[in-house]
């Protein structure tokens, strides 16, 4: 009779500190921030859900490319999304949404995603400016606690990090992952286009929605072709923060939740055994 195989587990590799404090304190801010900048701006946005390309719009124009509504059917009420004039029926979820109990409205985005849950520009507008200017903060005192630490050294894209995008697509897509104290490549674009690309686009896109800021730098609204197109970037950009959180909390769990929660938690990260003779002792 052979013997019993051994069943021992695999040694777990070390824990190295991968982020800093100054890291992880603006990461929960920016999370803060945009949820409440998320549901007050479908909030604004319900005050008139319709989006334009150009510098003015109104009825002698033709110029928008996103519309959520609501119109009487056969059947009664009925919601619908024009996108570049294709529309699809969206009744119950956007245009025409609510309850039995609490009674259903035309309203663009349903009163469970908007902040607050009733129609209130003015409350909207007032929570919404409140967190946008801690983003703006967080994000200045992140920028400067990165270069100070130089943290901002490793979202850094060099010639290695090119030649193994091929092989980081197909390991993510195999959900093959490998924890190192370092950002693979797919990380650094990710995080890379978060922070310097799209968050200073939402952040100078509303400003130049400000009428009181158009008049100190009336050459922001110029830059993004008007403000009905700085209105559709803002949107859009919202969108693909929506879609990064999405795809972000995905590739957590499948990673290891419990791992990269105590990364941005504490700061320490546990590394695989064969990487951890290469990582050092982390970043401080």
């Amino acid at each position: 009779m052979a013997p019993p195989v051994s069943q021992t587990r695999p040694e777990p590799g070390p824990l190295v500190y991968r982020q800093s404090v100054w890291t992880r304190a603006t990461h929960w801010l920016w999370a803060i921030c945009l949820f409440f900048l998320l549901l007050t701006g479908l909030q604004i946005f319900n005050a008139h859900p319709t989006l334009y390309l150009g510098l003015e719009s109104g009825f002698d124009y033709d110029n928008a490319v996103l519309e959520i509504g609501a119109r009487e059917g056969d059947a009664g009420p009925r919601g619908f999304l024009r996108v570049l004039g294709a529309e699809v029926d969206t009744t119950g979820l956007l245009g025409w949404s609510g309850s039995e109990a609490a009674g259903y409205a035309a309203r663009a985005f349903p009163a469970w995603a908007t902040i607050p849950s009733n129609q209130s520009l003015a409350l909207g507008r007032i929570v919404h400016f409140f967190f946008a200017w801690i983003l703006v903060g967080t994000l200045a005192i992140w920028l400067v606690a990165s270069l100070i630490n130089r943290h901002i050294r490793d979202l850094a894209i060099g010639r290695a990090d090119l030649a193994a995008l091929p092989a980081d697509i197909a390991n993510h897509a195999r959900l093959r992952f490998h924890h190192t104290r370092r950002y693979n490549v797919l990380q650094k674009l990710a995080y890379g286009g978060v922070l310097f690309v799209l968050f200073p686009l939402i952040v100078l896109t509303g400003l130049s929605m400000s009428p009181g800021f158009n008049a100190a730098a009336p050459w922001l609204l110029d830059l993004f072709g008007g403000r009905q197109t700085a209105r559709t970037i803002h949107f859009a950009v919202m969108l693909l923060l929506v879609g990064f959180f999405a795809i972000h909390m995905l590739m957590i769990l499948a990673a290891g939740p419990l791992n990269e929660l105590r990364s941005i938690l504490t700061g320490w990260y546990r590394v695989d055994p064969e990487t951890g003779k290469e990582s050092g002792h982390g970043r401080h």
